[in-house]
């Protein structure tokens, strides 16, 4: 774990800290040749986390125009068409990777629903309510904040939904 007097703060850090939301972080080392689709579990093993109470942010894009932020447990797959109705979108498509950071200020493995560019409607899968608190990203790869699922629906402005297969 790194030492907390040197961590520098994230976007989303200091915007959980202006509103007054109680939150902790973790770092982890980061691997960057792991890019494999099983890497928010690897990353939830490593720390000791319940991989269910460990949520990956996926940005997705509307057939609308506009764009809709999933947060889902890092072992579980987002379901597009549920997510697409508990947003009231005609359709959903997973935003492409070398759109990311222009759109949120985030880069792969380090996007966190909390501090994007742009606040986006955002949809959190209704199983974060069994937990007292979840792992988000902390708006960089090696970072993990910790906070209550309620915290972050109201933060966010979030729905709660199921949105996975």
């Amino acid at each position: 774990m790194a030492r907390r007097e040197k961590l520098q703060k994230t976007n989303a850090m200091r915007e959980l800290e202006a509103a007054g939301v109680p939150f902790s972080w973790e770092a982890y080392e980061v691997d960057e040749t792991d890019t494999s689709s099983e890497l928010g579990l690897h990353i939830a093993q490593m720390l000791g986390e319940d991989p269910a109470a460990s949520f990956k942010t996926l940005v997705c894009e509307a057939a609308s125009g506009g764009h809709v932020v999933c947060c889902i447990p890092v072992a579980d797959e987002l379901d597009l068409k549920k997510a697409a109705a508990a947003a009231g979108e005609k359709s959903l498509a997973m935003m492409h990777v070398r759109d990311l950071e222009p759109v949120t200020g985030y880069v792969r493995g380090g996007c966190s629903p909390v501090g994007m560019k742009k606040r986006f409607p955002t949809l959190i899968d209704e199983t974060a309510q069994l937990f007292d608190a979840i792992h988000v990203s902390g708006g960089r790869r090696g970072l993990s904040l910790v906070l209550a699922p309620d915290d972050l629906a109201r933060f966010c402005d979030a729905v709660y939904a199921d949105i996975v297969r």
